[in-house]
């Protein structure tokens, strides 16, 4: 166990912050109409918390991992690991069992189908940490690849079948944010972004802008295919499609406002992006609420 004094240090490197990307586990059950049952609700924040615990572990695991190129990245090396303010042996004895724990919990919750998809995201981010972050564009997908299990997690832990427009939309919204986050890498670090994360220096500029607009325009299409479905998921007797319609709106506005940060290579965390920016917050109700009439009205 870690002394008093590095408790604080603790907290930061398990990054509570971050657990917003676990909401996720939300999405499915919600645009199935299902969230309003007791039991749903509480199966999707049990799977909520298993995923801040394993996401928390590996967290701790990876910046044992990246310490040393950590320290050369101009915010990274205030994390607590790279700084020394916690030491690596202290951060591997609580992170591993906090994984361990993620996935073990995960049978009396949702049985198997949740133990694979928790194991799974567990070796998604190791097998990242130990060989994909080294490889152009699959690095990409694997990063993305841990949002969407996250998702996925939602629809195995509640039992909610997940469309294809579902798993599409969710699939590029996340490589959509990867790809902000590289391209923020490789504008803030410059002639040393290879120093950094070797992977940047097989990239250029463009390329990122072009994975970007890429990635926002099958998002955007998907959604709109998935809106316009109308034996799509959450359609019901009695719900007008004109709602889900109506939702295209402020979903492709808000696309529209976070690809100008992004593209400006200012998306490095966009986790923080949601915490702060109001004007986003405020396009997120307005979709929201568009969401929760077409759903529950």
């Amino acid at each position: 166990m870690p002394s008093p004094g590095r408790t604080p240090a603790l907290i930061r490197a398990v990054r509570p912050r971050q657990w917003v990307k676990n909401l996720l586990v939300f999405f499915a059950p919600a645009a199935a109409g299902e969230l309003h049952h007791a039991s749903v609700f509480l199966h999707a924040l049990g799977a909520f918390g298993l995923f801040c615990l394993a996401a928390s572990g590996t967290y701790l695991v990876n910046d044992v991992l990246d310490a040393a190129n950590d320290r050369r990245h101009p915010t990274k090396r205030h994390r607590p690991v790279a700084s020394g303010d916690l030491p690596a042996r202290t951060a591997l004895a609580v992170g591993i069992p906090m994984v361990l724990a993620a996935v073990l919990l995960a049978w009396p919750l949702a049985g198997w189908q949740l133990v694979v998809v928790v194991g799974c995201y567990v070796a998604l981010t190791s097998t990242y940490s130990v060989w994909l972050k080294r490889e152009p564009v699959i690095e990409l997908a694997a990063v993305a690849g841990c949002y969407v299990l996250r998702a996925i997690a939602g629809g195995v832990a509640t039992s909610v079948p997940l469309s294809n427009w579902f798993l599409i939309v969710a699939s590029f919204g996340s490589l959509l944010v990867v790809c902000g986050k590289r391209l923020a890498e490789f504008e803030q670090l410059g002639q040393r972004r290879g120093d950094h994360r070797e992977v940047l220096a097989s990239y250029s500029a463009n390329f990122l802008k072009a994975a970007l607009l890429l990635s926002a325009a099958v998002t955007v299409t998907a959604y709109c295919l998935w809106a316009f479905d109308h034996v799509g998921v959450g359609h019901h007797v009695g719900h007008h499609p004109i709602w889900f319609e109506l939702s295209i709106v402020p979903f492709v506005l808000g696309i529209l406002y976070v690809l100008r940060p992004l593209e400006n290579g200012e998306g490095d965390a966009p986790e923080e992006m949601a915490w702060h920016d109001r004007r986003l917050q405020a396009i997120g109700l307005v979709w929201l609420v568009l969401m929760i009439v077409a759903v529950y009205g």
